[in-house]
């Protein structure tokens, strides 16, 4: 007997699904606002203290090298979200985990320990650089440490990481994927996309929305009818975390919650950390679509590397051990900058090399 349509009115009902009960999407934020901020060593402590300031000292460099004509195209600075990439990076395993991310990568790749010489290197377009010169700021991949760039496509980065993912599900490796995208990348076709499939085969991966309120020169708010990117999962049944990214305390306190959800077998985590660049999207930007006086309140009040410096000198650090780190992190970039100035261009053969995978 054929199956009678449903009657005009009455929608059929939707397949029943055996977990509505127990799925709430405000899960692991009720987990992460019971214990807000981590609980570090001094050791610990000191070392994020390092790890930021080093990308702050080398993004400066960076800046400066730009301005003398040592770094070409674009650059994208990370000056004021150096807490994002340290607090998550820092409770990943880099023997098994991997990491993607968009065109604002150099400290990404710093947080994975990756040698500040070969990254200057490659800003500055030299043979030496950890992608032999021809990536550049935006294009930058190690598959030793497993960090698949850089790039220059927004958006493109999430499907990637999607397949990252799948390939750890796959080979039953343990590890997840940690997927960077910004504010702007969010309103793309491809993240849902990839949601949708991530939820569906419960992907080892942790989505994280670097929230920096401009994306290129557009205040969130103009943009997006839905400004608080942690609820964007919803649709996918993927839990949200809304996670303050000033605080690197506060953003490794969030990744112990997402990353333990996702090495249990549940499927993705979706993460907005809400951050604030203090120079424009690249380079070239005068950055007219916010006034000085915003900046400055941001780096008076919210900057990660003053907010932990507080907190390790209340722990009973002095300004004089604290202004040791920082020798020690300048005299670090120098070197890495002069290492890059004094290392060769690549040659004209390397223009055929790294087209295809295998060589023919």
């Amino acid at each position: 007997m054929a199956k009678q349509p449903s009657s005009p009115g009455k929608p059929a009902s939707a397949p029943a699904s055996s977990d509505d009960a127990d799925f709430l999407l405000h899960s692991l934020q009720d987990a992460f606002e019971a214990n807000k901020r981590y609980k570090a060593s001094e050791a610990e402590m000191l070392e994020f203290y390092r790890q930021m300031l080093l990308i702050r000292r080398f993004e400066e460099k960076a800046g400066q090298l730009y301005g003398l004509g040592l770094i070409g195209g674009f650059c994208h600075l990370y000056i004021g979200q150096e807490a994002v990439a340290i607090g998550l990076q820092s409770a990943l395993d880099p023997a098994r985990d991997s990491v993607i991310t968009g065109y604002r990568d150099h400290g990404h790749m710093l947080a994975y320990g990756i040698d500040p010489k070969v990254i200057m290197a490659e800003l500055t377009g030299r043979e030496a650089g950890i992608s032999k010169g021809k990536g550049g700021s935006m294009h930058m991949f190690s598959t030793e440490h497993k960090f698949y760039g850089g790039h220059g496509i927004v958006g493109a980065q999430v499907a990637l990481g999607g397949g990252l993912a799948l390939a750890h599900q796959y080979n039953n490796d343990g590890g997840l994927c940690l997927a960077y995208f910004g504010d702007g990348a969010a309103n793309q076709g491809q993240v849902y996309e990839t949601f949708n499939m991530a939820a569906l085969w419960k992907l080892p991966i942790v989505f994280v929305v670097e929230d920096n309120q401009y994306a290129m020169g557009t205040a969130t708010k103009r943009s997006s009818a839905e400004t608080r990117f942690y609820r964007r999962g919803t649709a996918f049944r993927i839990p949200g975390m809304e996670v303050n990214g000033m605080d690197v305390l506060e953003v490794r306190a969030a990744a112990e919650v997402a990353f333990a959800h996702v090495r249990a077998g549940n499927g993705p985590v979706l993460m907005e950390c809400n951050t604030y660049r203090y120079r424009g999207h690249s380079m070239s930007d005068p950055a007219k679509y916010r006034t000085r006086e915003e900046v400055q309140e941001q780096r008076d009040h919210h900057d990660p590397i003053e907010g932990l410096k507080k907190t390790l000198m209340e722990t009973g650090k002095t300004e004089d051990e604290l202004k040791v780190i920082d020798k020690a992190i300048r005299a670090q970039v120098a070197e890495s900058a002069d290492f890059a100035e004094n290392s060769p261009e690549p040659g004209a053969a390397e223009l055929y090399t790294d087209v295809l995978v295998e060589e023919y």
